[in-house]
């Protein structure tokens, strides 16, 4: 059994509060989908009202504390002490009914990655990661996979669309799909990450990404064993918009079918 710190026990009250109001929206949303209605500004308000949540309970707790978050910006508080929000990352997701999304929440000091939860409602898989104490799912310890060849790997990514493409991402499916066990594309970058650190994906990429994306999942990844770099293999850092994490054992050979030639 865990035990897990305090601050994670705050960020679980957090999440699981807007949670329940993001799960009441989610259903309300399916229901406006067999209506045929305008749902836009439906998920704008169901964004601000899980961030709204958030932020009025973490802030209870730390109100020192400096804070960034999707919608609302930057707080800036006392000391180097920096919370990360983003109130559903796998948004479109949400938008079509598909329960793949997740509510984020990090802590930084110095901008260094402390603490962080990844909480996806509609499964209750509530994952988390302190520096140091290990990455964990509920009450499971999290491990990731120990596959050595990408062959026999799935990996998760995350497709470019409309004004995000870039030259480079058909050559580089093409090159992880022929060579891989499977390609996947779920739709949250926060879930993908909690993924690998459980070792359901073997890696994952993906680029043009914000902090509010990954910051957790990088957390998680790494104490659960894996490895986390850009796709170059230059050293991740939180200024850094394109990721690789993986299991660690095939993380060059998926780095090196990443490099187009």
């Amino acid at each position: 059994m865990n035990a897990q710190p305090p601050i994670i026990n705050i960020f679980e009250k957090a999440a699981r509060k807007a949670g329940k109001a993001l799960t009441k929206d989610f259903i309300e949303i399916e229901n406006l989908q067999i209506k045929s209605k305008e749902l836009g500004d439906f998920v704008t308000n169901a964004d601000l009202k899980s961030e709204k949540i958030l932020l009025e309970t973490l802030q209870y707790y730390y109100p020192e504390f400096s804070y960034k978050s999707e919608e609302f910006g930057d707080i800036k508080g006392n000391g180097e002490d920096l919370i990360v929000i983003d109130p559903i990352d796998g948004t479109t997701n949400f938008i079509h009914g598909i329960p793949f999304f997740g509510i984020v929440i990090c802590k930084l000091y110095k901008d260094e990655i402390m603490d962080g939860v990844i909480y996806n409602p509609i499964t209750n898989e509530f994952f988390w990661a302190s520096k140091g104490k290990g990455a964990w799912c509920n009450n499971s310890r999290l491990r990731v996979s120990k596959r050595e060849d990408i062959s026999e790997s799935l990996v998760g990514t995350g497709i470019p669309h409309a004004k995000r493409t870039y030259n480079e991402y058909l050559s580089e499916i093409d090159q992880i799909t022929k060579n891989s066990s499977g390609l996947r594309r779920m739709g949250s970058a926060a879930l993908d990450l909690a993924y690998v650190s459980a070792g359901k994906l073997d890696a994952f990429w993906e680029r043009n990404l914000n902090l509010w994306d990954v910051c957790s999942g990088v957390l998680l990844v790494k104490e659960a064993g894996g490895k986390v770099t850009e796709p170059s293999g230059k050293e991740w850092g939180i200024n850094s918009r394109d990721i690789l994490a993986s299991n660690n054992k095939i993380h060059n050979e998926i780095q090196e079918k990443l490099i187009v030639l």
